[in-house]
């Protein structure tokens, strides 16, 4: 079966648009109620948690009265980072996990994210046959196992908890200052209470969420407050996640970014140190950088990698029995703690490395370093095909000839936003960007 409603992160789109509408969430729910619901009895639970966008109070009800149609008691988190929903579906024996969230992008857009009972995304195949359920004729519960619905208050306390056994014992953040970036997200109350409780001075930065801020200068995606803060506050390090807080981003003591390859170069290194690497191997995306794979293969470590998503990178991990994997972008994927990317748990990590060296942050960053790249990003209209133009593919050829080995070269659309994505490595610098440049103008006059 094909997906048509699910991208690489579930279903997503404009708030009060299809599919982000009220009707759709609540057959969403039914569909995915009535596919997890077990036919030999017993208590059908679900969890459902949500960042701070206003369309989500919506989407919660919508999917809330779908759910419960089909017979399942719906326990609702709030406002809760994604992978706590991963984190308390396995916890509380729930049959699914669902979470409100358009994670890094802007207040007017939403989605919803599904999980299994095992904690992990649904597989491109389940999401498949809840799609082919919500085509359909969808059967409710009879009134007498109609689900019902309540609030729990202590959802974000229990990941908290949880969040802080993966920091080391013995360790703590006495004497680092901390600024730590919340995007105005999910995380906004959590991720300061998680370093203040182990001993940081905290400088909290996007913790003031009205609805519509999350993401809006300040996260993951928009680092440069959160940087002036780190040189106004003097701090040690910054901690910037996005609003579902699902990917991390960190600051030196100078402001200066350091991406998702740095950090899991960091971790691989060490892990691979203490023999906890699996298999030596770290899974990443066709993003990362080469001077990523080039500093593994340096220390006999191998690079395996998946398609852009860290859904993709979960199900590599998953099959090969490896446990550390991520994004570019700050998703990082350790399955010894948790089921999808955690930045607040990939934030500790990086703390504790500070905390066990007395390495200041710039020396812990600079991994590698990193070949020439660059990525641009071209809006397409809905129902356009810009990438099967002739001319288009003619452009790709050509620049794949000139690279000629020389660099990588990857083209493809984004899984969750109308966006053509251009990038390319290449230590010529010139060369890289006149031939990201001459694709882009090709995809422009076709989209």
């Amino acid at each position: 079966m094909v997906r048509k409603l699910f991208g690489t992160d579930g279903v997503r789109g404009e708030a009060n648009k299809y599919p982000m509408t009220a009707e759709l969430a609540l057959r969403l729910g039914a569909a995915a109620g009535r596919y997890f619901r077990r036919e030999n009895g017993g208590v059908h639970r679900v969890v459902i948690g949500k960042d701070t966008r206003l369309s989500g109070y919506m989407l919660e009800n919508a999917l809330t009265a779908g759910l419960t149609s089909t017979g399942m008691n719906v326990l609702l988190l709030g406002p809760v980072p994604t992978p706590a929903v991963g984190f308390l579906t396995r916890s509380m024996r729930a049959d699914l996990g669902v979470m409100i969230s358009a994670s890094h992008n802007p207040h007017r857009d939403n989605g919803i994210k599904f999980f299994g009972p095992d904690g992990f995304k649904l597989s491109d195949a389940a999401e498949a046959e809840i799609e082919a359920i919500l085509a359909g004729e969808i059967v409710p519960a009879r009134p007498e196992n109609i689900g019902r619905a309540r609030r729990i208050d202590d959802g974000r306390g229990r990941y908290l908890e949880f969040a802080k056994t993966t920091f080391p014992a013995g360790l703590r953040l006495d004497g680092l200052k901390v600024v730590v970036d919340c995007a105005n997200g999910a995380a906004y109350r959590a991720a300061p209470e998680a370093l203040w409780e182990l001993g940081a001075d905290v400088v909290p930065v996007g913790v003031s969420p009205n609805g519509y801020n999350i993401n809006q200068n300040c996260g993951s995606t928009q680092p440069a407050t959160a940087a002036e803060a780190v040189v106004a506050h003097g701090a040690d390090v910054g901690i910037c996640l996005d609003g579902d807080a699902d990917r991390v981003i960190i600051l030196d003591e100078t402001g200066a970014v350091a991406d998702g390859d740095q950090l899991m170069a960091l971790l691989a290194a060490r892990w691979a140190e203490d023999d906890r690497l699996n298999g030596g191997t770290l899974v990443a995306t066709v993003m990362s950088n080469l001077g990523l794979e080039r500093f593994l293969q340096e220390r006999g470590l191998r690079l395996e990698r998946t398609p852009v998503g860290d859904r993709y990178v979960v199900e590599a991990m998953r099959r090969g029995g490896w446990n550390l994997g991520g994004e570019q972008s700050g998703h990082i994927v350790m399955t010894d703690y948790a089921t999808t990317g955690d930045g607040l748990i990939a934030g500790l990590q990086f703390l504790a490395e500070m905390a066990r060296t007395g390495q200041k942050a710039s020396a812990l960053v600079r991994q590698f370093e990193r070949v020439p790249q660059l990525l641009k990003n071209v809006r397409y209209e809905l129902g356009a095909e810009p990438l099967k133009a002739a001319p288009v593919q003619a452009a790709i050829t050509e620049a794949e000839g000139r690279l000629s080995g020389s660099g990588r070269l990857l083209i493809r659309k984004s899984g969750t936003e109308p966006l053509i994505r251009v990038m390319a490595e290449c230590e010529n610098e010139a060369l890289m960007t006149e031939l990201v440049d001459s694709i882009v103008a090709a995809v422009e006059a076709e989209g």
